[in-house]
């Protein structure tokens, strides 16, 4: 879009911060090759266009955004004389794709001073050449720079949560391991003891009774309810007792299992009244094997169902076979994480969850949130960590007006004071050296901010310091909302 040609004075180029410092003949060689141009409200270029011209505000109010998406997210508004836009990266010439990268737009009558190009390229590289070899040097060492440790933090990070993994299923893996191993060994003991009875002259009505008792044994042991420490107790001594009176040895190892069982007294009299006294104790003894097979296999159900578990949260933290945009539930995202790094919180971090459950599901970019999830919550358990006394998580979710907000609060030490204005800054970090990056912020705030069009922000007092990430409910083309019935 052109403006209106207006005159240009080199008094007025002269007062701007940005040509201060040149002498006359180069103010004059400024407002020959370039122009002032006036601008009505409203686009002055666009995002992704060749980047022809180099824009300086002499009067008036710009505003720079971003087409992120559906969104057009503002980055900067100014109103301050010698703002720069536009094709202020020529002097980088063909090493870099010369388009504006993002959009410029007047919101009153406005004054710039426009420099082709071609022309600031070349004045650049005459008049400041040595600054041309550091900017350029800045600009494709902070790229470098930044790729590397992008890539170091993402194996980092992959490398945390492969040992958080690997270590959250080696435990009920080993216990189904183990189970397994005392499962063969009471099946071993289960046939001795089945062969005993066999060899006894039974009728064929007591073993049948037997058999219906050991039925009815198993389904207790599927049923059974946990017992409180007293109760159990209590129930412990009462069988002890009554295995002690019918002349049974070692009634205090066979006692917890029936117990742990959901089994009584009334079911060892159901066991007494089927056989004989002198068979009774091989009975019972048989019993016991068979509720401990039962409750084996209960721990390798439940060791394998948690190893299950595992998978499935791994596979929705890294949203593999799925849409890199889609239509998700915070909440299952919240949880896949949490248990992806429940690893590296420890025991010493107690973790509450605080869930609106009636939040409609969002459009987002669910293995990208992920992200910002475990940034936050790295960060939030290494402040409480460095107290060394713990301290509580707490990750609240809530309807915020048009926006989703989710929370992440931690009762660390807080953040400084003179810090804050640069803790979304890149390569900033407080951590020690070979530590942090001082990435995960600042990407965080790019997913929130920039891909999401949310917002990420934080306030902090020593004790409760608190992340907030607010994304919108729905993007700009989607009906709203349905409330849950």
């Amino acid at each position: 879009m052109n403006g209106r040609p207006m005159p240009c004075s080199q008094e007025e180029l002269g007062s701007l911060f940005l040509f201060e410092k040149l002498s006359p003949d180069q103010l004059g060689l400024l407002c020959r090759e370039g122009r002032v141009e006036e601008f009505a409200p409203g686009p002055v270029y666009g995002e992704g266009d060749a980047a022809t011209c180099f824009y300086v505000l002499l009067e008036g109010t710009l505003v720079l955004s971003r087409r992120i998406g559906d969104y057009d997210v503002e980055i900067t508004r100014s109103s301050s004389r010698g703002v720069y836009a536009g094709a202020f990266q020529a002097y980088l010439g063909d090493r870099l794709r010369q388009v504006y990268n993002s959009s410029l737009r007047v919101l009153e009558p406005t004054r710039f001073f426009v420099l082709p190009a071609e022309t600031f390229a070349t004045i650049m590289r005459d008049w400041f050449p040595m600054a041309v070899h550091l900017l350029e040097g800045l600009f494709f060492g902070t790229k470098s720079v930044q790729e590397a440790v992008g890539q170091r933090e993402r194996l980092l990070a992959l490398g945390s949560l492969s040992a958080g993994l690997t270590h959250e299923l080696n435990n009920p893996a080993a216990a189904a391991v183990r189970a397994t191993s005392a499962l063969r060994e009471r099946v071993a003991g289960m046939r001795h003891k089945l062969g005993i009875i066999a060899a006894r002259p039974y009728r064929r009505d007591t073993l049948e009774t037997l058999i219906d008792v050991q039925e009815r044994t198993a389904e207790c042991v599927a049923k059974s309810t946990t017992l409180s420490p007293l109760e159990a107790a209590d129930r412990e001594d009462t069988i002890s007792d009554w295995l002690d009176d019918h002349g049974i040895g070692d009634g205090w190892q066979l006692a917890p299992t029936f117990v742990q069982a959901g089994l009584d007294i009334d079911w060892l009299d159901q066991v007494a009244a089927a056989v004989d006294s002198d068979t009774l104790d091989g009975a019972v003894r048989w019993l016991n094997y068979t509720v401990e097979t039962e409750l084996l296999m209960n721990e390798i159900e439940e060791s394998t169902t948690r190893v299950s578990a595992l998978v499935t949260a791994a596979k929705q933290y890294s949203q593999l076979d799925r849409a890199p945009h889609q239509v998700t539930d915070v909440h299952e995202l919240l949880d896949s994480t949490l248990l992806m790094v429940s690893a590296k919180i420890g025991p010493h971090i107690t973790v509450v969850k605080d869930y609106d459950r009636s939040l409609p599901d969002i459009p987002a970019y669910p293995s990208e949130l992920n992200q910002v999830w475990t940034n936050l919550i790295d960060n939030a358990v290494a402040a409480m960590n460095s107290t060394d006394a713990g301290g509580t998580l707490t990750v609240r979710t809530a309807r915020d007006g048009d926006h989703l907000l989710v929370e992440f609060c931690d009762t660390g030490p807080g953040v400084p004071a003179e810090i804050r204005e640069r803790i979304f800054d890149p390569f900033f970090t407080t951590k020690p050296v070979g530590e942090g990056t001082g990435l995960g912020l600042d990407i965080s705030w790019r997913i929130i901010v920039n891909k999401h069009n949310g917002d990420l922000s934080f306030r902090s007092v020593p004790g409760d310091t608190r992340f907030q990430v607010r994304l919108p409910l729905t993007s700009p083309n989607s009906p709203p909302p349905k409330e849950p019935s």
